[in-house]
């Protein structure tokens, strides 16, 4: 058994996916494997993996399963000790990796870590969080969001604590986590009934109610650089968002509360399809308008149901 697995989960994102390999490193002190899963790119990304990185262990998916299905696949394959889930859109500053297994190794109660997430000009991106109430589900991505009381999304981002204090959190983003093997031994895998978007929030709580602490370390540092897979496919962002964000709540909160907040999220939609109608009518940058209601139809068209 190593001593940590990485695991990399890749879609359509050749030369990031180059750049974050390039920045692992790990202390000779600990061995270690990296795994990357290959949700069934199209711009060559195994191809290069065999030429360049022949010492990674390569998992070619024919079909896109999603970020819990196919990092699944490569936890699956895992023999760490620990196992790091690994965005391809991201940079290793250092000895985060090292850091995060030191932190662990001293800390036994520990299920998950998360370290700082960096935005490339060097600012703190959010990445720690409290657990959402309905509340906080019907302004949080929305366009609403600038209207919400202060203190609702204050509370969720955890913006009442010091960005370089070690804390423990709720859940952290899933951009990068370090995971115990024995916590996935005992709770299992991430949820394949989320495709993307809200299912390390739906693992961190899994994890705690089994009774790990789950812990923001900031002495480790990522660079971060944020949703270049989703970027590739607008409308179904949104649909994967909000419909993630729909199946947490009814998992977690029940029928009812996760049917206001579909509700909600449908009509903010058609008000939003509208709004862009009604400017494309008076002239106003009509060919853009078009497309976006394009978009919110086909938003409003998947109901936000999700297949499990």
């Amino acid at each position: 058994m190593v001593d940590l697995s990485v695991v990399i989960l890749s879609w359509n994102v050749r030369d990031l996916l180059r750049q974050c390999l390039q920045s692992v490193t790990i202390t000779r002190l600990l061995t270690s494997e990296i795994i990357v899963v290959d949700n069934a790119s199209s711009d060559g990304s195994p191809d290069m993996l065999r030429a360049e990185f022949p010492e990674v262990r390569l998992i070619v998916s024919a079909t896109n399963r999603g970020y819990p299905g196919g990092n699944n696949d490569g936890m699956t394959a895992a023999s760490g000790r620990y196992v790091l889930i690994l965005n391809p859109d991201t940079l290793v500053v250092g000895d985060a990796l090292s850091t995060m297994l030191t932190y662990a190794d001293a800390h036994s109660d520990v299920g998950v870590i998360g370290p700082q997430l960096l935005n490339p000009d060097g600012s703190v991106q959010s990445s720690r969080r409290r657990f959402p109430t309905l509340l906080t589900g019907l302004f949080e991505s929305t366009w609403l969001q600038s209207l919400a009381p202060r203190g609702v999304l204050r509370h969720y981002y955890v913006q009442d604590r010091p960005d370089d204090a070690t804390q423990a959190v709720d859940w952290v983003t899933g951009a990068c986590l370090l995971v115990r093997r024995e916590v996935i031994q005992q709770v299992g895998l991430l949820d394949e009934g989320f495709f993307m978007y809200s299912e390390e929030l739906d693992w961190c709580r899994r994890i705690k109610q089994a009774g790990w602490k789950i812990v923001y370390l900031p002495e480790a540092k990522i660079i971060h650089y944020m949703g270049r897979s989703s970027d590739q496919v607008v409308a179904q962002r949104h649909i994967y968002f909000q419909t993630s964000k729909v199946r947490y709540f009814r998992k977690h909160h029940g029928a009812l509360t996760a049917g206001v907040l579909r509700a909600s999220l449908l009509l903010m939609y058609a008000w939003q399809l509208a709004l862009e109608a009604a400017k494309g009518v008076f002239g106003l940058k009509r060919e853009m308008r078009c497309e976006r209601v394009r978009a919110y139809w086909q938003v409003i068209r998947s109901g936000f149901r999700s297949q499990a």
